[in-house]
């Protein structure tokens, strides 16, 4: 066991408590060792960005982690995440949407969905426009999909350390998510999660309203890639 995952975690949950927010402990390029000592201290929200990635690591992990897609997903690949995904963030499409709806069904499941909302200056991240989500959460097509339901928002912030651009698109997200809570709620559509935040601004985030943080290197240490 790692001193180090298990101080970083346990500092991360004490931060956490203060806001009743949930942890997804961000696995990706993580090994399967490094998965389990989060799991055996009790973290069993895993969020991973490759579908891929993410099916090898199911199949050979226990069956109560909480597996969420939090990267670009592609529709071609939501038929190898459909039968255990817990939630998937990152939707940024009607077209998706109807996909999971899909898969969803042959799995007889329903899977809950997350809309992806771009919020930052750069051009490098996907997600919807305030306007393209209004436009899927108002279209005669999302009563028919009864195998997926929208539950919140997704968005990723500005990859900058100026704190006054980040909380302004953390606060933006925020009043966009307050706005479609009141404004929508039907069997499938039903705003109770708003995901904002990760290693460098999860504490901005939960302390403006997020309720999960995405959280990697400030629990296993910066990544190293091959």
């Amino acid at each position: 066991m790692s001193n180090t995952i298990a101080n970083n975690l346990e500092s991360i949950a004490a931060k956490l408590s203060k806001y009743d927010t949930k942890l997804i402990v961000v696995t990706k390029t993580r090994s399967i060792d490094e998965l389990r000592q989060v799991y055996d201290l009790n973290f069993k929200s895993f969020g991973e960005n490759k579908v891929q990635e993410m099916v090898e690591k199911h199949e050979l992990l226990p069956a109560d982690i909480e597996w969420h897609l939090i990267g670009h997903l592609q529709t071609n690949k939501v038929k190898y995440i459909a039968p255990f995904v817990h939630l998937i963030h990152s939707v940024d499409s009607l077209k998706l949407l109807k996909e999971i709806n899909t898969q969803a069904l042959k799995n007889d499941r329903v899977i809950n969905c997350l809309l992806q909302i771009y919020i930052a200056t750069e051009d490098t991240k996907f997600g919807l426009s305030q306007e393209e989500a209004l436009e899927i959460l108002n279209s005669e097509e999302i009563s028919e999909l009864k195998n997926i339901k929208i539950v919140g928002l997704m968005g990723m912030a500005s990859n900058t350390n100026d704190n006054a651009i980040i909380s302004n698109e953390f606060k933006v997200l925020k009043q966009f998510f307050e706005q479609l809570k009141s404004s929508f709620n039907s069997n499938n559509v039903h705003f109770t999660e708003l995901s904002m935040g990760m290693s460098g601004d999860y504490e901005l985030a939960m302390s403006m309203g997020s309720t999960m943080v995405r959280v990697g290197s400030a629990i296993f240490g910066e990544r190293v890639y091959n």
